[in-house]
């Protein structure tokens, strides 16, 4: 990837606490999703299993991790499975999630290095910021063609991408296809003809996290789906193999930051 540095701004700021609320679309593909439309407040200390790319279409953002201040993004790149919380005051927003283990996620881990969180380089700020400011409002296909477009500007390695491990990409293609059934390290560690033992070192290996953690972001991106296609969030989390609504709850808080009721579709 032929990207400068990750620079961090030194514009330190300590904005008031507020509940975050967001209003917008939701779009999936395999190995990643775009969240866009308006944010409010700030969310809880939370992790996830992707990369997040953070925009702000108008406005900023801001990103605070372990140990560290308020810092102001107008773009930032932020680690898979790094604990951080996010703010914005009324701005419109785009967040990409990139799955760490595809061939984009481990070009963007590359880049990024050991930091946590950094803002991205002027010259590929304002071309993704133009890219998805250009269809905010437009319908599905388009958008998710410049998300995709954005990230492979960001990345320089374009979509699909796969796992580098076969085996890896076998037990990832049983827990999608088995997810609403029920998904357990034994059954995806038949499909990829490995043993349980050996297939837990491997996928933490490739993917830097745990199989049960992995499949329970498979169920949260799931469920997430359900509730923007119209169901409510109690169905959302029987569809996507949650004990119950609460557990759906915590997982989303955990992950995201925020309750999944302020997550509104617009």
């Amino acid at each position: 990837m032929n990207l400068p540095p990750a620079v961090h701004p030194a514009h330190q700021v300590s904005p008031p606490a507020a509940k975050a609320l967001a209003t917008g679309r939701v779009l999936f593909w395999t190995g990643g999703s775009l969240w866009i439309g308006r944010g409010e407040g700030r969310t809880e200390w939370h992790s996830h299993h992707a990369l997040q790319i953070a925009l702000a279409l108008d406005g900023v953002c801001l990103f605070r991790s372990e140990g560290d201040g308020w810092t102001e993004f107008s773009a930032a790149l932020v680690g898979p499975d790094r604990l951080h919380q996010f703010e914005v005051e009324g701005a419109t927003v785009a967040h990409l999630f990139v799955e760490p283990e595809t061939a984009q996620g481990r070009a963007l881990r590359q880049w990024l290095g050991d930091s946590p969180i950094a803002a991205l380089p002027g010259a590929q700020e304002r071309a993704l910021l133009d890219c998805l400011r250009q269809v905010l409002h437009a319908p599905a296909p388009a958008t998710l063609e410049a998300a995709h477009h954005a990230i492979e500007l960001l990345a320089g390695v374009p979509a699909p991408a796969e796992p580098v491990d076969a085996r890896v990409a076998k037990a990832i293609a049983h827990a999608r296809a088995q997810l609403h059934r029920g998904v357990t390290l034994a059954s995806a560690a038949e499909a990829a003809a490995l043993s349980p033992s050996r297939l837990r070192h491997l996928f933490m290996q490739e993917t830097g996290t745990g199989f049960r953690v992995y499949v329970l972001w498979l169920r949260l991106n799931a469920a997430i789906q359900s509730a923007q296609a119209g169901r409510n969030w109690t169905e959302a989390a029987h569809e996507a193999g949650f004990a119950d609504s609460a557990h759906l709850t915590r997982t989303f808080k955990r992950m995201f930051g925020i309750n999944p009721a302020a997550l509104v579709p617009g």
